[in-house]
């Protein structure tokens, strides 16, 4: 047996679309409630909420480690991986995120923060061979980007109700997830639990050391009136879906995974209206439907690549 058909022999099996969507949507809607926590969360500093988000974040994840036995110090090969995630993909965005929304509102945020699939396609495209995009998979990228503009639209953007500020701080926030998506795909000597883990070490560290350095420890007084809604944003829109989002570049590809920033926008406008009193029309139903549409061609068009 040759060692090409060992490999092959011995690699886990390609992802079915039902694996692909089933994580698409979990991840996508445990993310996509971030941002009415964040909401929920009041007027904390962008420094300290981010803090507490990755504090909380790394917590629950050394608990789950910790539970099955498995140390939670990094080992020297893994501190690069647990700075660059803990920066591009946890203190940055998350500091990012809750300025923005002290400028903007939850539903044009998260449709900004939605455009990070554009950045990861195109990378992809150019670095890894088999994420060339087919004409499918450009027009599920296109269909998807038509559904966002739906989405936005010019009630959801409004010349005197958005901040340029904040618009300028969500597009930082979607380079910042692009960037870290497709340096995952780089990984190859960290489990994905691992690294999930380092990254809410690093961007709880991080964020807590800016936060008194910028703020000073007078800013986290308010942090236990907003308990609540933090656990929730540490434990639940972040720990758990990070950690399932790292198997899922793993095993479907950094563009394929990306798709969940298309779908995060539903949910958000979803518990928006049901939480935040926000209202949705039919140009939001119509613009969820398109980007659904467009998150199919991308995910389930051309070969599912099999894990490396």
């Amino acid at each position: 047996m040759s060692s090409q058909t060992a490999e092959a022999a011995s690699s886990p099996p390609a992802p079915s679309p039902a694996f692909i969507l089933s994580n698409l949507l979990v991840c996508s809607f445990l993310w996509g409630s971030a941002l009415l926590f964040v909401k929920l969360s009041g007027n904390l500093n962008p420094f300290v909420l981010a803090a507490m988000r990755g504090l909380i974040g790394a917590a629950s994840l050394a608990a789950w480690f910790l539970a099955q036995g498995k140390t939670i110090l990094p080992q020297r090969h893994e501190l690069r991986v647990w700075a660059f995630l803990g920066t591009f993909n946890g203190w940055l965005p998350n500091v990012l995120v809750a300025y923005a929304l002290t400028q903007i509102d939850t539903a044009p945020a998260a449709m900004i923060q939605a455009s990070s699939p554009l950045i990861v396609t195109i990378v992809s495209h150019l670095l890894f061979a088999e994420e060339r995009l087919s004409p499918q998979r450009l027009l599920g990228v296109l269909v998807g980007f038509v559904g966002m503009g739906i989405l936005i639209g010019p009630a959801a953007l409004p010349d005197s109700g958005i901040s340029p500020l904040g618009i300028a701080a969500m597009v930082l926030v979607a380079c910042s997830y692009g960037a870290a998506n497709v340096y995952v795909r780089t990984v190859r000597n960290v489990d994905p639990a691992r690294m999930a883990l380092g990254q809410q070490i690093g961007s709880g560290t991080a964020a807590t050391l800016l936060a008194l350095l910028i703020a000073g420890p007078v800013a986290f007084a308010p942090v236990p009136s907003h308990l609540a809604p933090l656990l929730a944003l540490g434990v639940m829109s972040t720990a758990l879906p990070i950690l399932l989002f790292m198997y899922l570049i793993r095993r479907t590809g950094p563009t394929r995974a990306s798709m969940v920033s298309y779908l995060g926008p539903v949910w958000t406008i979803l518990l928006a209206v049901l939480f935040l009193n926000e209202s949705v029309g039919l140009r939001e139903l119509f613009g969820g439907a398109v980007v659904l549409s467009g998150v199919a061609l991308v995910s389930f068009t051309g070969r599912l690549r099999r894990a490396a």
